[in-house]
């Protein structure tokens, strides 16, 4: 008995992750809205790695690494990774921070 409680345990270790999306999956799935300032800016992702912006003015590739979500764009052709708060879904929103400053991002719905 204690063995088969212990392999559904070790299952459920390494199943649960995988069936609960990440926040970055999340992310490339649904985009996102980042708000700096008053501006509001949509950001989609397309499962090809690429981006767009500010209704096309940025375009740019992203992937992810690990927890990060790296992305390179006509605007910056520099890679920039952000880690990325678990456990967020579809209608949350977080602050994060970088060089450019603090900004409100929300994942859309």
């Amino acid at each position: 008995m204690r063995k088969i409680l212990l392999v559904a345990v070790a299952f459920a270790a390494i199943a649960g992750p995988a069936c609960a999306a990440t926040t970055l999956e999340e992310v490339i799935k649904h985009g996102i809205t980042m708000t700096i300032g008053d501006m509001d800016i949509v950001v989609t992702y397309t499962p090809d790695g690429k981006f767009t912006a500010l209704d096309g003015q940025i375009t740019g590739t992203w992937k992810i690494d690990g927890e990060k979500l790296c992305t390179t764009s006509n605007f910056d052709p520099s890679e920039n990774c952000a880690v990325y708060p678990k456990d967020k879904k579809p209608g949350d929103s977080f602050e994060m921070s970088g060089p450019g400053g603090t900004a409100k991002i929300t994942i859309n719905k």
